[in-house]
């Protein structure tokens, strides 16, 4: 869950002649005041990593009030703040997604998981960032013919991804991959299946479900 402690990625752990050495890596988390994003903030800093945060101006910061983090505000359809936000950073966390099920327009969607990681990923590359952890999503990893567990190394397409939500974050995978394959830097894509826990302020479509079963508002049949 979400709320639980988390070990990062090799890619990104220090050393502990880093830490001796005053050598503390800046590290960038777009999407840091959401639910999963505030989780990763928190684990970074228990890391003893220099945070950053990119939020947007509307965005409520309940989630990381309090907390030692540098706050700066942006948006992803906005290249000068990504630029202005990435600079003087050496790692990127991509967390922030619009994260919904069904939208009466999908090209919504597709501006923020889309465009939004097509301009991040640009910036990045432009001030130096070497070091990026892509959040997408567990829907993403293809199925198997016969029902077995399937994992990273399953083979998928975008056909086999149901709704605009999945196909967008399919797509976004595949410019992280191009991101790396273009010589910018190592990515880790981490594929979350259902998060739950503290701090789902929204709350997401996941902590929705979970609110109104408690609440008696999903239907059961016997």
């Amino acid at each position: 869950s979400a709320g639980t402690q988390a070990v990062l990625p090799d890619l990104l752990n220090p050393t502990p002649q880093a830490i001796a050495a005053g050598h503390i890596m800046k590290v960038l988390v777009t999407g840091g005041s959401g639910f999963i994003g505030s989780a990763v903030i928190r684990v970074l800093l228990q890391h003893q990593y220099e945070v950053r945060s990119l939020i947007r101006q509307s965005s409520p910061r309940d989630n990381i009030t309090g907390l030692p983090v540098e706050v700066v505000i942006g948006d992803l359809n906005d290249l000068p703040s990504l630029m202005h936000a990435t600079r003087g950073c050496q790692a990127l966390f991509h967390v922030a997604a619009d994260y919904r099920l069904w939208v009466p327009n999908p090209a919504v969607l597709d501006q923020t998981n889309i465009d939004g990681t097509r301009n991040i990923l640009q910036a990045a590359a432009a001030n130096g960032i070497e070091r990026l952890v892509y959040t997408s999503s567990v829907a993403t990893i293809g199925s198997t013919p016969d029902g077995t567990p399937a994992d990273e190394e399953t083979p998928t397409e975008i056909s086999q991804m149901i709704g605009h939500y999945k196909r967008s974050k399919f797509k976004a995978e595949r410019l992280v991959m191009d991101w790396t394959q273009n010589g910018h830097g190592a990515a880790i894509i981490v594929n979350p299946s259902t998060p739950i826990g503290p701090r789902d302020i929204k709350p997401t479509p996941t902590g929705k479900m979970i609110r109104d079963a408690a609440m008696g508002r999903i239907p059961a049949y016997v």
